[in-house]
């Protein structure tokens, strides 16, 4: 896990001096003059655009020939750490480090590579153990971790630019989800995207109070069937949870980065979950398991995340009260507000 770390970070700085050199230089004639241009794609557009450097002198031959130069040796780094990344998914294979099922990673590194993992989407629900138990350097058993689907929690209060890196007629969470798999269609509940072999993605977000208050409810404010974030009550608490970002490792062996809310509001949302009388009971305890084997990983695994107030602020004192046993033992009389 420590190499797989140090060689993604590795291949993730030299995604981002690659992307730097996007685009091209040349040189134009305009009037008689050849002016040096530059075309990109503008990474929020996601437009090709195009601007002069200046007539050709000794600087802008200069300029032309450093980015070919930077540019060449940008694509040698990345394809090293590439190859890198490759051949530690082999190990991590053959070490059975493998965890995230295969669709749930490749929807997650999309949304990462269109700049809204953590910046308007975070990963909620039983995908968010993959990020806790890669950061401890543990496993959860099967029984807690097992999934056919992907929860989303938007937050409607960011503001939310999609990275690109060619131009696209359309930019929404539903377009993404077809890059990834073209069987992906909205269902009625518009909330819910599934693909042919029943995987499921759902968009959710906190239910106001009052629950008429209007707000964002979608990605692309444009595209007719993108989907709708559902309101669900409890999840405010969530949404203003600090987030915990982490690299787990899919069953590929590839590495995979996600932002999920901090493992303390998970497990303290968890077993108030499984205390609903209007959940499911198959639902309920299978939150519970959850919210105990979170609790536990934290207490014995992640000694600078304390039980403590700093991080459940947006949690009821009750709620966080009842949650304390799991942790360290704690009861409402001993736990500090």
């Amino acid at each position: 896990m420590v190499n797989s770390r140090q060689r993604f970070e590795a291949f993730q700085a030299a995604l981002k001096r690659s992307d730097s050199y996007r685009g091209s230089m040349v040189f134009s004639a305009t009037g008689g003059t050849d002016y040096l241009l530059k075309s990109y794609y503008d990474p929020k557009s996601g437009l090709r655009r195009q601007r002069s450097l200046g007539p050709r002198t000794a600087e802008t031959e200069a300029l032309k020939q450093a980015f070919e130069r930077g540019r060449a040796e940008a694509a040698e780094d990345l394809k090293a750490a590439r190859a890198a990344i490759e051949r530690q998914a082999g190990i991590n294979r053959a070490l059975g480090l493998d965890r995230i099922p295969d669709l749930g990673a490749r929807i997650l590194r999309a949304l990462d590579a269109a700049g809204v993992m953590g910046r308007g989407l975070r990963v909620a629900g039983t995908n968010a153990l993959f990020a806790y138990e890669a950061a401890a350097g543990v496993r959860f058993p099967v029984g807690v971790t097992t999934t056919e689907d992907i929860d989303l929690l938007f937050d409607a209060r960011a503001r939310i630019d999609f990275l690109a890196e060619e131009e696209v007629s359309e930019r929404s969470l539903i377009a993404l989800l077809r890059r990834v798999d073209r069987s992906f269609e909205r269902l009625p509940a518009d909330f819910r995207a599934r693909n042919r072999d029943g995987y499921l993605v759902d968009l959710i977000r906190p239910l106001r109070n009052p629950p008429w208050r209007e707000e964002r409810t979608a990605l692309s404010p444009v595209a007719s069937d993108e989907l709708q974030a559902v309101g669900i009550d409890g999840l405010a608490w969530l949404e203003s949870a600090p987030e915990f970002a982490a690299m787990a490792i899919d069953q590929r062996g590839y590495p995979v980065r996600l932002v999920a809310p901090d493992p303390r509001a998970f497990a303290v949302h968890k077993l108030w979950l499984s205390g609903r009388v209007d959940r499911e009971a198959e639902r309920r305890a299978r939150d519970r398991a959850q919210a105990e084997a979170v609790a536990a990983l934290v207490t014995a695994h992640m000694p600078h995340l304390p039980f403590e107030v700093a991080a459940l602020q947006s949690f009821p004192r009750d709620v966080v009260a009842a949650a304390a046993p799991l942790f360290v033992g704690e009861t409402e009389a001993g736990f500090t507000w």
